[in-house]
């Protein structure tokens, strides 16, 4: 997944920490026995610490990831910070007496410690409210462009549902089988009738159970069946176990529709599909049987997939194709597991 960075401008970083400085050398300032070099140690101890107690919480939050938001405040993380400040002000106070030895070290370290402590919160909790409201915003703009892309998708897949061309073969079958008195005419117009029924159902919903889709896929065969006869041929494998995962709607059909689209299915060169679960997966491979007068393919429909999956399940389908066989790996979707 790719990670999104919090950051803070180096200028503010920087000016920050050099007004923090001057602030606390100000009380050196005003003392009756004003000494410009205790002052200008104070506020460079603390102008020191200060920048690198910033950079040290910039560097230490979570990386946000639209699959894991950070839980943003973390109190081990407000630990960890406390005692690498305290260590740092201890350091810093050490070379502070080493260049002005005629500071009393024992009243000087306390103060700087507490005053460690103090900024080290500050910066923290600061930080945690900016970085809080960065998450929001990123959250809101990933939930936007996820809106915008399921509707291209939805609206993509539509038309490819509501495919012109298989609409009018499966008009011209039927023409013929009326005509040949075929007695399967009845059944072919209900099917084909459950199939726009499942169409227009199964599109407002984002998922549907794999045993719904492969009644979809039923009906869509019947339909193909009476076009192609024994031209196409679908084993399906899949163990009922896993009938109640869940799987976007229409998948499996695009699937198929993409294989007769790119391979010859006649009686007398059969195209072989094959649907099984193999790894977690839902696995849709066929025999590579290219036409002479290849189709042009726009991708469209494996993207549309793909885009899905990524979005509902920040997975990726798999594609694999070699000299004789072309499959598509759809990751399986648990409803307890996924939620």
């Amino acid at each position: 997944m790719k990670k999104k960075t919090f950051k803070i401008p180096h200028k503010v970083i920087w000016l920050s920490s050099f007004l923090l400085g001057v602030l606390t050398s100000i009380p050196k300032i005003a003392e009756h026995r004003f000494n410009i070099y205790e002052a200008l140690a104070d506020a460079t101890v603390t102008f020191l610490f200060a920048v690198i107690i910033w950079y040290y919480n910039v560097f230490t939050l979570p990386a946000y990831t639209s699959r894991d938001v950070a839980s943003g405040f973390s109190t081990m993380r407000l630990i960890k910070g406390l005692f690498f400040g305290i260590l740092l002000m201890f350091l810093l106070s050490c070379l502070q007496q080493y260049l002005l030895s005629s500071i009393h070290f024992g009243p000087v370290m306390l103060m700087f410690e507490v005053r460690g402590i103090l900024v080290n919160i500050t910066f923290y909790m600061f930080l945690n409210l900016l970085y809080q409201n960065y998450q929001n915003q990123q959250v809101g703009i990933e939930l936007e462009r996820t809106k915008a892309d399921n509707l291209g998708a939805q609206y993509e897949l539509l038309k490819q549902q509501v495919n012109p061309h298989f609409l009018f073969n499966s008009l011209n079958t039927l023409k013929y089988m009326v005509e040949s008195s075929d007695k399967h005419s009845v059944e072919f117009i209900l099917k084909l009738s459950d199939f726009y029924r499942f169409t227009l159902e199964s599109r407002k919903h984002d998922l549907i159970k794999l045993s719904e889709e492969l009644d979809i896929l039923a009906a869509y065969l019947f339909l193909l069946k009476a076009r192609f006869e024994a031209g196409i041929q679908l084993s399906i494998d899949i163990d009922k176990s896993y009938q109640q995962s869940l799987i976007p709607p229409f998948t499996l059909q695009l699937l198929i529709e993409n294989c007769i689209k790119h391979n010859v299915v006649s009686l007398y060169k059969p195209l072989h599909i094959q649907l099984y679960v193999e790894d977690d997966f839902i696995v849709v491979e066929n025999k590579i049987q290219p036409k002479r007068t290849p189709e042009a393919s726009t991708g469209i429909g494996l993207e549309n997939i793909n885009q899905r999956y990524s979005h509902l399940l920040n997975k990726e389908i798999i594609i694999n194709k070699t000299d004789t066989h072309f499959s598509i790996k759809l990751p399986l979707i648990h409803e307890d597991y996924h939620h």
